[in-house]
């Protein structure tokens, strides 16, 4: 090649890295899509029974969220997605960088954990939907409800019916329903207003001394008592791997790192000022023993609220959109959990000397889906017993203590260990929230 040919490529070449460059700074359709996509993926059955605990916390555990929410989801899910984008193996999602980074063995043991922090939300949004479904029926339609198990199948059969159609279209029915979700929220925590009344919270709720007083232990009780509902209500790492593919296919690898930043910051903008507002507003509308009561009902704060208020718009509206937050992250979990489980499977049975194809995957995933689903909706445990014990602690592992050793051992994600303040605050919360799975038992 001649010195002419050499600068003509090279110059070329800088011409398309700056087209690149500047397309992957403009703002296109299908990164709306995508931001509302997180956004209905973190904003589910969480967001709903955040208040509660909310509440219980009293005005102290509302400054805690405000302060806390956004670094907790911003730092943790940035670093999820930087720990894949930069792995050869990244085109691949989460367990085939795991496998890169740290070998065949450790694989193995994340993709069961990944795959139970996920599946384990799974169960809970059966659960949650199945009760908030029944609910509806009873207290605003005014008729029986079919039998228990009945309703849950029916349920889950529905929800497992639309992630068939496959990945795009799921991603679509999302985004779809964020927009309607969005302004519902905001509509009905502006018609609670009228019922705010900030003598329903104490200064440190129930955590309160026995002097009635406020303390540092107090507030640290707090802190610790809401970590697990903040971490799990904001929580959409099922749906990061997805994303990260799906960015660096479309920008190049250059530029995923800036276009990925970008797109999540608009969500987690959107995603924190209605929630938040939406949780001031609740928890401001009721009483300490109408969470209780919400608590032990085993319901949504909107199934509680809607057959509190009997204002027809409100009574149904209220149930509807629990349903409808209810339905959008159980699907955008179930990207996660099926590839999490489709790796689980296809890792046995090369173990074990055996090939399985798609189709005979598919179908062992998907009975073992309603199945599970199924039997655990009727059986109705406890919701925020599940996050706490459960699901909170699962997705610290993962999103939080998972990433941060990544960082720390990989070669190749050494630059981001200059980021102490960001990394020293993933890491605390990680094992605090962990911690909150002993505490739980007590």
């Amino acid at each position: 090649m001649s010195k002419n040919e050499v600068e003509a490529y090279e110059l070329r070449k800088d011409t398309e890295d700056i087209k690149e460059y500047k397309e992957a700074n403009k703002w296109h359709n299908q990164d709306t899509t995508w931001a509302m996509s997180l956004f209905g993926t973190a904003i589910g059955a969480g967001v709903l029974f955040l208040p509660i605990n909310a509440g219980a916390g009293g005005i102290a555990s509302l400054l805690l969220i405000m302060v806390l929410a956004f670094p907790i989801m911003y730092f943790s899910h940035r670093a999820m997605a930087k720990m894949i984008y930069f792995s050869k193996s990244g085109d691949k999602g989460i367990t085939a960088t795991v496998r890169e980074y740290f070998g065949n063995t450790a694989s193995k043991i994340f993709d069961i954990v990944y795959f139970f922090s996920i599946y384990s939300i799974l169960i809970m949004y059966a659960v949650s939907l199945t009760n908030t479904a029944e609910s509806f029926i009873e207290n605003q339609m005014h008729i029986q409800a079919p039998p228990r198990s009945i309703l849950s199948l029916i349920l889950v059969l529905c929800l497992i019916f639309i992630v068939n159609f496959g990945q795009d279209v799921t991603v679509k029915v999302m985004s779809y329903l964020v927009y309607p979700f969005i302004a519902a929220l905001i509509f009905l925590s502006l018609y609670l207003i009228p019922q705010w009344n900030i003598s329903n919270l104490s200064l440190v709720g129930n955590f309160a001394s026995v002097n009635g007083k406020a303390s540092f232990t107090n507030i640290l009780g707090i802190a610790w008592f809401i970590l697990p509902i903040i971490v799990f209500s904001f929580n959409h790492s099922p749906m990061i791997s997805t994303f990260v593919v799906k960015q660096r296919e479309t920008y190049g690898i250059e530029n995923v790192d800036r276009k990925c930043a970008q797109i999540q910051k608009i969500c987690y903008i959107v995603t924190i000022s209605v929630v938040l507002f939406f949780v001031l507003s609740t928890v401001l509308s009721v009483t300490s023993g109408d969470l209780a009561l919400a608590k032990k009902q085993n319901l949504p704060i909107l199934s509680y609220l809607a057959n509190k208020y009997k204002i027809s718009i409100f009574a149904y509206g209220a149930p509807i959109i629990a349903l409808v937050a209810i339905t959008k992250s159980f699907l955008g979990h179930y990207i996660g959990a099926y590839e999490g489980l489709e790796d689980i499977i296809v890792q046995t049975a090369k173990s074990c000397g055996k090939s399985l194809n798609n189709k005979t995957v598919k179908n062992i995933i998907v009975v073992f889906m309603i199945l599970t689903c199924w039997i655990v909706s009727y059986l109705n445990p406890s919701i925020l017993d599940l996050i706490d014990m459960v699901n909170a602690p699962l997705i610290a592992v993962i999103l939080f203590l998972l990433p941060m050793y990544s960082i720390y051992k990989v070669p190749t994600l050494a630059k981001y260990r200059k980021n102490y303040i960001s990394n020293f605050f993933v890491i605390i919360v990680g094992l605090l929230v962990v911690l909150s799975s002993i505490k739980a038992f007590f």
